[in-house]
This record gives C-alpha cells, sequence and structure tokens, in this order.
C-alpha cells in the first residue's frame, strides 16, 4: 500500500507537524512494504524540502499555484484527489486539516477517520485508535474502502528520521472553482511561540481572577525562555486570552516536555488537549482539584505568592547555565 502525506506549510517554510504526517504515513507503508509520497501545496519556494526524504518521503510531490500562498481548499482537494494509486493519505488535525480532509475523503468516496493517536495496517487494511469522549476511552475502528482518510492529532507522533533520500516531483494543478478564498492570515501583533509547538507551555485558568494576571504567567514563560502561554477555554470564552492561546477539547493539543497548569481546576475538556505532556506540575489552591489526578507534581497554594518565586528561580537557573 502506497501512503499519500499532506503536509503544510506557512510563509514558505515547513511546519513541524508536517514531520510527524510524515513519520505516521511511513508506519502504514512499512506495514505493507509500500511507498510513502509527501504531497505539498505552495505559492512560492518552501525552505526544507530536500529534507524530507529523511524523515520518510520516498517522493516529495509539489503543487504550485499563487493560490496557495495563502491556502486554498477547494484548490487543494481538488488536487490530492486527483493522485491516484494510494491506500491511505494521511493528514495533521490542525486547522488546516480539519477543513481539508474531509474535502478529499468526500471527494474519494472514502472512510474518514480524524484525530487519530495510532495507526496501524494489515496488507490494504488500516485500523486506528483515537480519543473519543472528551478523552475518558479510546475508540478503535477498522476503515473500510479502497483509500482511508485520516488526520493525526498532532505531537502524538515523534518526527523521526529514516536515513531515506526523497526525490522531487512537480505536480501539475488542474483547473479548480474556488468557492473559498483567503484574504489575509491574521496574526498576532506581538510574535509568540505556539503552544503546539513550544517545549514548555504555562497555561492560565479562572484562578489567575482577572485577565491582567497573565501577566504573571508571561514572566515565567520569559524566563523560562522557550515556553508558549496557554488559556483554559473559561478565559478565553470570557475575552481574557487569543483563541490561539487555548488548550483542550475545543482548542489545541499540546505534548510539551513541561506542562505548568495555573489555577486550572482540569476540567475533562482541558485534559484532552495536554495530558500527553512528559511532566505535568500544576498550581491550585484547591487541594480537591481535578487537575492534580494527572500532576506529576503538585503545589496547593496561593498561586500569586507561588509564581512570583518560581520565576525567580528559574532564573537564576537559567543564570547559573
Amino acid at each position: 500500500m502506497n501512503v499519500l502525506a499532506v503536509l503544510e506549510q506557512r510563509d514558505g517554510a515547513l511546519r513541524k507537524v508536517s514531520h510527524e504526517v510524515l513519520v505516521a504515513a511511513r508506519r502504514l507503508a512499512d506495514a505493507s512494504g509500500g511507498s510513502v509520497h509527501a504531497l505539498l501545496f505552495a505559492g512560492g519556494d518552501v525552505s526544507g524540502l530536500d529534507r524530507l526524504g529523511r524523515f520518510g518521503a520516498d517522493v516529495v510531490k509539489v503543487a504550485m499555484h499563487e493560490a496557495f500562498a495563502l491556502g486554498s481548499p477547494d484548490g487543494a482537494a481538488t488536487v490530492a484527489a486527483a493522485q491516484s494509486g494510494y491506500g491511505a493519505v494521511v493528514l495533521a488535525a490542525t486547522a488546516q486539516g480539519r477543513d481539508l480532509a474531509p474535502r478529499i475523503a468526500a471527494r474519494l468516496g472514502a472512510p474518514l477517520a480524524t484525530d487519530v493517536t495510532d495507526l496501524a495496517a494489515d496488507g490494504a487494511t488500516v485500523t486506528i485508535t483515537r480519543p473519543v469522549y472528551a478523552g475518558r476511552a479510546l475508540q478503535k475502528a477498522t476503515l473500510a474502502g479502497a483509500v482511508a482518510v485520516v488526520s493525526i492529532r498532532p505531537n502524538t507522533f515523534a518526527p523521526a528520521e529514516s536515513g531515506k533520500t526523497g526525490t522531487r516531483e512537480d505536480v501539475a494543478v488542474p483547473a479548480f472553482t474556488p468557492r473559498v478564498t483567503v484574504k489575509a492570515i491574521k496574526k498576532p501583533e506581538a510574535a509568540r511561540l505556539d503552544v503546539s509547538e513550544a517545549t514548555v507551555v504555562v497555561s492560565g485558568g479562572r484562578g489567575l481572577k482577572e485577565p491582567k494576571h497573565f501577566a504573571l504567567l508571561e514572566e515565567l514563560a520569559s524566563a523560562f525562555g522557550n515556553a508558549a502561554v496557554g488559556a483554559s477555554r473559561a478565559v478565553v470564552d470570557a475575552g481574557w486570552r487569543d483563541h490561539g492561546e487555548q488548550v483542550g477539547q475545543t482548542g489545541k493539543t499540546v505534548s510539551p516536555q513541561l506542562y505548568i497548569a495555573v489555577g486550572i481546576s482540569g476540567a475533562i475538556q482541558h485534559l484532552a488537549g495536554m495530558r500527553t505532556a512528559k511532566t505535568i506540575v500544576a498550581i491550585n489552591r484547591d487541594k480537591d482539584a481535578p487537575i492534580f489526578k494527572v500532576a506529576d507534581y503538585g503545589v496547593v497554594g496561593d498561586l500569586f505568592e507561588i509564581l512570583p518565586r518560581l520565576t525567580e528561580e528559574v532564573k537564576k537557573l537559567k543564570a547559573g547555565h
């Protein structure tokens, strides 16, 4: 079974999740003795294409069109569906992937599984595992059909180099009629590290009481130097923080080396987005808060006293190195 891995780029640079998609696609292809073909939509030059072979791509297909500079779901779906000879199509369950995956599946008349955390192949049969009921259970399903379309949850398939050398192939873009046209991509005024890509995430909840107190989290994140600030759904809904910072079932899934939850009770919807973090630290004045059930380290106390002291200790530690 050959596998088509649909990659993502932004501003001429490959997104980290693209390497994860290749790892997942490689797993399916290796189980059946097939090949992995990477498909990338671009409006111009994209850096990092020469390294895709090292992450598992046997062939790198590039579809070049000016509409792909900002993204064109109709055009991308047209190109992807026109590719033939594949038993599976793998994408990332990002905002772009969630938009594109069902379009491709509909055009191919293929079954679709989203937010997948594990997958396997037995010949031409694809079996997936994904969390359901806000992460309280895992569903295992077999996709029946000539082609299976799968979107993987970001930060669940660790990028690994395979030592292959991929060849590049330019793909013709057939004529398409865009029903959706992307005019612009709005970015934060200040460049911030994305919570889904940071190695350290410091998240805040309603326990911070007011939006201005997120400054305490920003100071701690700055002290780490490689950290991003996240937020619970409650504070995002309240307008305290941007939706791009939301961690949880209806926000982003993160899997950093260190996740610090500050003033977050630990509702199941939030846990679904961060419980795969390598180390979880919870700071909350309620000793019975559900967050402590998944935390590796818990601190019961006043966050307004704890955070400044923690920030100072991190600064001292960093200064010593």
